[in-house]
């Protein structure tokens, strides 16, 4: 465990600041998903959880997970509070708190036992821990609203067929897709009442600004983050005439209204792509040139209301880069120190981002990353090997995680070769 800054070449080890333990003891392998979601409840005694059989494998949406919570006082004692085959390897379920007054409550998705409706594959349930009661909705979710009142949805089974490292395999088999079509795109359900509209259509956005690249493309939206007032979200908009290559993705990042309303381009990544030449051998390209292209936007996350910090390219530089709404300003983040597009997150205050990295193509490990903003040091926690056979789709990236109050970080791993969730204590340094 390494600190390092920009002035200095030594290397400093700082691993008594930062206890690490796993989570749970079982013979199972557990793990949450994503990085843009806490863990932890608001008080932070419960610690949501995926409880799977096996380490890795190939899913076709018949393999069965385990939904629940770690409680954090009771020796990290196992409560189940539902089970679900709606789930993939980089995402788990989506599940996450709904924070509101209305008691302790979580949400995942699952595949409907009905086929009906606007989406008839998945549904999402809220399960009150008080309780102990559960209450289906009509969508499955990608993320609720830090205020609790709405979600925000998109069509699994166009992840499926676009990016499926983050789709849920259809039952019954796969539908049809239109290529960017005026009913589908992304969606709004209220979760008290459950109703649900399309405000952003994938038609929409090809007539939004077009590019010729679009024209034969498949469309669809990806990295939805909801404001922490709750009043606007960004998300990624993506297009290829290549599904089966990341490389041939292109991008543009958007921020809108909670209604769909105010629609703004932040960043636009058309490019050529040699990719689609017949001469190509997509053999060469590498499990994680995708996440390393310095085309790539990935992973935006909300700084405060005003800004949103992703890794990307502006005036073809590629950084993690602040783009504030308010004046236009886009700023390079760490230039210099943080070289490597990771899942980064402010902490609440701002003085802090957590990051990670891809795996090292020699050692296989990956850098878990504290850096401070004002003084421009990077703290790498630790190094968590990672098995390279594991490959693009079950891959388990750290997807590091804030506690509530800052102080602790959670990451999923597989360095102890079983695949489980960790606690690091960052408090010695963040304090």
């Amino acid at each position: 465990m390494r600190m390092k800054n920009m002035d200095e070449i030594s290397t400093q080890f700082i691993e008594n600041f930062c206890p690490i333990r796993p989570v749970g003891q079982s013979d199972y392998h557990h793990f949450f998903g994503y990085y843009n979601k806490s863990t932890w409840s608001r008080d932070q005694q419960l610690f949501l959880t995926n409880r799977v059989t096996m380490m890795t494998g190939d899913l076709t949406g018949t393999q069965e997970a385990s939904v629940g919570y770690f409680d954090l006082r009771k020796n990290d004692e196992f409560t189940e509070i539902g089970r679900t085959t709606a789930w993939n390897w980089q995402m788990g379920c989506q599940l996450q708190w709904v924070e509101s007054d209305a008691g302790t409550r979580a949400i995942y998705n699952r595949r409907a036992q009905t086929p009906d409706g606007l989406c008839p594959e998945f549904r999402s349930v809220i399960y009150d821990i008080d309780r102990q009661t559960a209450r289906e909705l009509p969508f499955p979710v990608y993320v609720v609203a830090p205020s609790g009142e709405y979600a925000l949805c998109v069509n699994y089974s166009r992840l499926q067929y676009t990016h499926p490292a983050i789709g849920y395999s259809a039952s019954r088999g796969e539908p049809q897709l239109e290529n960017a079509p005026a009913s589908d795109g992304i969606y709004y359900m209220d979760l008290e009442t459950g109703d649900t509209a399309l405000i952003v259509s994938l038609h929409r956005l090809l007539e939004f600004q077009p590019v010729k690249s679009m024209e034969k493309a498949i469309h669809w939206v990806t990295h939805l983050e909801v404001a922490p007032n709750s009043e606007r979200f960004l998300f990624i908009h993506r297009w290829t005439e290549r599904v089966e290559d990341e490389t041939c993705f292109l991008h543009r990042l958007f921020t809108v209204a909670a209604d769909g309303t105010d629609l703004q381009l932040l960043e636009c990544t058309d490019h050529p792509l040699p990719q689609l030449e017949e001469s190509f051998d997509p053999a060469l390209v590498g499990t994680f040139d995708y996440e390393k292209s310095e085309y790539q936007i990935s992973h935006p996350a909300w700084k405060d209301d005003d800004s949103i910090i992703v890794w990307g390219p502006h005036n073809a530089s590629i950084h993690y880069h602040l783009y504030d709404l308010e004046t236009g300003d886009v700023d390079a983040i760490g230039p210099g120190i943080l070289t490597e597009n990771g899942h980064m997150t402010y902490s609440r205050d701002g003085r802090w981002i957590l990051t990670d990295t891809y795996p090292d193509s020699l050692s296989q490990e990956r850098d878990l990353i504290l850096y401070n903003v004002a003084s421009n040091q990077m703290f790498v926690l630790g190094r968590f090997y990672t098995q390279a056979n594991l490959g693009k789709h079950n891959r388990c990236d750290l997807h590091p995680r804030w506690s509530p109050d800052n102080t602790m970080v959670s990451i999923d791993s597989t360095h102890q070769d079983t695949r489980q969730q960790y606690i690091v204590d960052v408090s010695g340094i963040v304090g």
